[in-house]
């Protein structure tokens, strides 16, 4: 009868980097404690890592002395098994558009409300965010070894730093990201994002940073049109429960709250 070490082994040959208690039962027809035991040995040998309760990750040799596999390797595995939809985002969806100043210990996935917990398991940590408007454009998928997974666009990157700043560590934190993003940006990813993005003021603090930053026109023409004709109102650079914006000389109507200071 095949051993888990067989299964494993399988996975592997096929660039499998996961598989879920529920297809190993499939697989192999033996007691839940025998199954238990073997995957227990293969856990102190480092082989495979419990990411959840009921999945695992296989660790081939060239990773198991970091601990983790890059996480493009299961990520479409793991929502799967969560059923959720899913799209991997801010500094790490930055990252695999090139902007990948700022190093980060851990990997930023966005999903549908209700969120989930963020998943901390060795060397793996997976900040999780949830938002109530699920995008319908501006999901890119690229491929792997181990097969697609999706990623936010840079457009839609760009906003979702900019919306949730304070808990990506602050505007200017992100400034350098933004500058980098805009170059693999298109009109086109831009013209998307406007056709459903709820959240305006995020919207009038992306076409000002871009002013700032002297991105591309053809970048800016979109946002501008965007707000021919729109009634909008006067916001803060970055969000402060505590003040009110005053009066604005632009045409955002983004009042700068704090010193802009890109370290690209």
């Amino acid at each position: 009868m095949m051993r888990v070490a067989d299964f494993v082994e399988n996975c592997l040959a096929y660039e499998q980097y996961a598989f879920s208690w529920d297809e190993l039962k499939v697989k192999i027809p033996k007691t839940d404690v025998a199954l238990r035991h073997e995957l227990g040995r293969l856990s102190k040998k480092k082989e495979i890592l419990a990411l959840r309760q009921g999945f695992y990750l296989i660790l081939p040799p060239r990773y198991k002395g970091f601990g983790k596999l890059p996480l493009e390797f299961y990520v479409e595995e793991l929502f799967k098994f969560l059923d959720k939809p899913y799209y991997i985002a801010f500094f790490s969806a930055a990252a695999f558009h090139g902007a990948s100043h700022q190093q980060v210990q851990q990997s930023y996935l966005m999903t549908k409300i209700p969120n989930l917990r963020d998943i901390k398991k060795g060397n793996i940590y997976l900040s999780i965010s949830a938002t109530s408007k699920w995008p319908n454009k501006n999901i890119q998928q690229r491929k792997s070894d181990a097969g697609i997974f999706n990623i936010s666009s840079p457009a839609l990157t760009a906003i979702d730093l900019i919306h949730y700043q304070s808990k990506m560590g602050g505007l200017n934190r992100i400034l350098a990201i933004l500058e980098e993003l805009a170059e693999s940006m298109t009109p086109e990813d831009i013209q998307e994002l406007l056709q459903w993005y709820p959240h305006t003021s995020s919207i009038q603090r992306l076409g000002f940073l871009f002013q700032e930053l002297q991105s591309d026109r053809v970048l800016l023409d979109p946002l501008e049109k965007y707000f021919i004709g729109k009634n909008y109102f006067p916001v803060l650079l970055c969000p402060d429960k505590d003040k009110k914006p005053g009066r604005v000389d632009n045409m955002w109507k983004v009042v700068r709250n704090i010193e802009l200071e890109s370290d690209l």
